[in-house]
């Protein structure tokens, strides 16, 4: 028997629906304030974004990053968190946090992890000593971190495991790890606890697992195992059929997300919330997020080019000095990037610009209505309207939910 529905800390805000595709826009109300909704979580791992200060993020417009529970648990470390107050005074972040649970950095990171029902086994990266991170204790730690926004323990196996009996199991076992969770959170009236929807590419795991979790009634709910080396025609069925079967007026969190493409494709399946490191983690090989592709400015051919990184766009690394920009150029970036961490710290403020901007054009065209002539028109830009390029799992994908997008 599921266990009691718990006590919600958000209010989600439902403004507008795609008349065509499932896309929604909302504003999600969180305890530190409102998160406009389709959104582009970035990734402060250590509760420190690589290449921007707070206040820099803060400026980009950001109301939402995510912080790991697993690195914020071994330092600073629950005692100090506990100290100071939690993860917003630690970073000095006025703004929401989102944790996730630290078991997909356990089996991902660790040598030896082993997951028994109790919890993840593991050694610690300090000095080889067993240690355990039960639900319980996960649940402790994003208490301590103190987010606005925490995420159950599950077992994650990689999609692409031709094990089902395992994959099974995994599911299973989410479920009961959820109601641990629900059991050993302190805060509910404070913290919203996300369950996380698992069951790899099989579509009838994924609805046994949905139906399960629903029911549990907490405040919001992830997909969660994918983006895990999948075929990406497998990704958008797993998350087409999800959605397709949760509550309206809950957020819906498709974790480990961030290629633009695959943000686009997402939201007009019907998700509302992604997170993924690779657009800050790119910044720092030198390539740049625009709206016609990926530009790696350490490429000599951009030893000369004195264009801004992307022509109209408004971060403050493109903008020109008379609009309160620093106008730098691509020759720039390309003569500082290979030696200096500057370069990679004004990428860093592009990408994320970016990411932040393509999810604020969504959720506007999302509320005008016009969102199928928005993504017709991304992916035109993309690939210099060359129709033979656009993926054919973006082609497949998006005409289940109404676009066609080799028509005119």
């Amino acid at each position: 028997m599921a266990p009691t529905p718990m006590p919600s800390a958000l209010t989600f805000e439902l403004l507008g629906k795609c008349s065509v595709t499932k896309a929604r826009a909302a504003t999600l109300h969180l305890p530190h304030g409102p998160v406009p909704l389709p959104i582009f979580m970035p990734v402060a791992t250590q509760a420190s974004l690589k290449g921007l200060t707070p206040d820099q993020l803060e400026d980009q417009g950001c109301r939402l990053c995510l912080n790991n529970t697993y690195h914020l648990g071994l330092k600073p470390g629950q005692a100090t968190l506990d100290a100071i107050g939690g993860a917003h005074k630690l970073q000095s972040w006025p703004h929401n946090i989102l944790t996730d649970s630290g078991g997909f950095q356990m089996v991902s990171l660790l040598k030896l992890a082993k997951v028994t029902e109790e919890g993840v086994r593991f050694l610690s990266p300090h000095d080889g000593s067993p240690m355990l991170l039960t639900p319980e204790h996960s649940i402790s730690l994003q208490n301590s971190i103190g987010s606005d926004i925490i995420m159950q323990l599950d077992d994650v196996i990689a999609t692409t495991s031709p094990d089902l009996a395992r994959m099974k199991e995994a599911m299973e076992r989410s479920v009961r790890w959820l109601d641990r969770c629900i059991q050993a959170h302190k805060y509910p009236e404070r913290q919203n606890l996300f369950c996380i929807i698992q069951g790899g590419l099989d579509l009838d795991l994924r609805r046994e697992c949905t139906a399960e979790m629903v029911a549990r009634d907490t405040p919001g709910i992830a997909i969660g195992g994918l983006s895990g080396g999948e075929e990406k025609d497998s990704y958008c069925k797993v998350v087409d059929t999800c959605t397709g079967l949760l509550p309206e007026k809950k957020p819906r969190y498709v974790m480990g997300v961030g290629y633009p493409e695959d943000l686009v494709v997402s939201v007009a399946l019907g998700a509302d919330m992604f997170d993924c490191v690779w657009p800050t983690r790119t910044a720092r090989f030198g390539n740049a997020i625009t709206s016609r592709g990926v530009l790696n400015l350490r490429n000599a051919a951009y030893a000369e080019d004195f264009r801004p990184i992307e022509e109209d766009c408004q971060c403050t690394c493109c903008r020109p000095k008379s609009a309160g920009g620093l106008a730098i150029t691509r020759a720039y970036i390309y003569h500082v990037t290979a030696k200096e961490t500057a370069g990679a710290h004004l990428l860093t403020m592009h990408n994320v610009h970016y990411q932040l901007n393509l999810m604020r054009l969504v959720r506007e065209a999302i509320l005008e209505d016009r969102y199928p002539q928005f993504v017709k028109e991304f992916f035109g830009k993309l690939y210099a309207w060359d129709k033979e390029k656009y993926p054919s799992w973006a082609v497949t994908a998006l005409r289940g939910v109404g676009v066609d997008l080799k028509s005119d």
